[in-house]
């Protein structure tokens, strides 16, 4: 073989070694690639498998502190343990706060305080945007309540001058829409007092123990925003009256109640917090809500007469633009039966039909297509309302 041979098989030879050499890079690379995503995947599996292996935590609450352990009560079953806890655990853990338990009722960690059911429940607001000018109709009810909520809290020196605790509590009740809400509002701003509001229908809780832990929450919130007024509106769905019911609801609505009144029993410094409550349905309420020491005053807030409803009007159309032709009085006569949120609905409706015509002047005629609105709709409803 000539030298010239030799040097074209060499170089055969090396092209089909750099070949091979390629592919088995290539198919390394692809090795590699396969491993680190089996890798992956093992831990992915492994992590998994961990989660498996590990029992759920239950949330808790440590109710009391002793030398050998701690009492906690398991949300849910209200169920007592005494059980162990870290020294490193202990030392941040005070009674009431709320804890992780595992199936052995340890104590795994402490959680974050629980304010988001007052955050949902509790409507907090410190000074609410509301006059006792902005009520018509009520000038008896807001006599009563100034001299029962209002002069306890900017004048209880007063009181005990004179020798006497003021009311415990007021409970104002009549048909919805009559201002029951306006008035305890009202009260709020004219003393520079928190406002908190809660339905009695938000205390009905799914659990055992949680209303009556609604309530004492209620309380402690009015007691660390004072001076603090405390409405309590549909108080019936939580005050109505006992029965020989068995059931695990009605049981747990009696227990919040009864932890209402043990709240308002152990109230015993009234001058920086007061408690009002409404309710339409009064015939429901039972007996030992109303007894003295509670609710001391009940006051009626009734639907609007005559005087009332042209007051409503005055005050719901006074920033609006009225023609010269409506007649106030003519509309308070025409109105009969109204509560003061539908005489408020019926001006805004009123508007509405100005702007619909595209005028910017409300007049007598989009009154009566509001009436006419309002009684059709009332109709459909089933609830008549009169017209003179």
């Amino acid at each position: 073989m000539t030298p010239e041979e030799r040097l074209d098989a060499l170089r055969e030879h090396y092209a089909d070694v750099v070949e091979v050499h390629e592919t088995l890079t290539s198919q390394l690379d692809a090795a590699h690639s396969r491993q680190e995503s089996l890798v992956e995947k093992v831990d992915r599996l492994e992590r998994e498998n961990e989660t498996l292996k590990s029992s759920s935590l239950y949330i808790a609450t440590a109710e009391e502190l002793l030398e050998d352990g701690v009492v906690v009560k398991q949300h849910g079953n209200n169920q007592e343990v005494l059980t162990e806890v870290s020294p490193s655990i202990r030392d941040d853990l005070e009674a009431g706060d709320r804890v992780a338990i595992n199936d052995s009722f340890a104590v795994q960690t402490v959680l974050e305080p629980e304010t988001d059911a007052r955050a949902q429940a509790m409507q907090v607001d410190d000074s609410p945007d509301m006059d006792y000018e902005d009520i018509g109709g009520l000038e008896e009810q807001i006599r009563e309540v100034i001299e029962t909520v209002e002069q306890p809290l900017v004048n209880a020196e007063q009181f005990r001058e004179v020798g006497i605790d003021p009311p415990s509590g007021v409970l104002l009740h009549g048909p919805p829409g009559t201002g029951k809400t306006m008035l305890a509002k009202a009260v709020a701003n004219e003393t520079d007092a928190t406002f908190i509001k809660m339905a009695g229908s938000e205390l009905v809780q799914k659990f055992i123990g949680e209303g009556a832990r609604l309530v004492r929450d209620l309380f402690e919130l009015a007691s660390e925003h004072e001076p603090a007024v405390i409405f309590i509106d549909e108080i019936d769905a939580i005050a109505a009256k006992r029965t020989e019911s068995k059931t695990s609801g009605d049981a747990e609505v009696q227990r919040t109640m009864m932890q209402l009144l043990s709240e308002m029993d152990g109230f015993e410094d009234r001058g920086d917090i007061r408690i009002i409550a409404a309710t339409n349905r009064f015939d429901m309420l039972d007996r030992a809500i109303l007894r003295p020491g509670r609710f001391d005053r009940l006051i009626e807030v009734p639907m609007p007469d005559w005087d009332g409803r042209k007051r409503i009007l005055e005050i719901h159309t006074q920033e609006m633009n009225l023609d010269d032709d409506v007649e106030l009085a003519t509309l308070a006569s025409d109105t009969e039966g109204f509560s003061g949120a539908e005489l408020a609905s019926l001006s805004t409706e009123a508007g509405m039909f100005a702007i619909r015509d595209e005028r910017t002047e409300v007049r007598t005629s989009d009154f009566r297509d509001a009436l006419q609105k309002v009684r059709d709709e009332e109709n459909a409803a089933g609830k008549p309302i009169a017209f003179a």
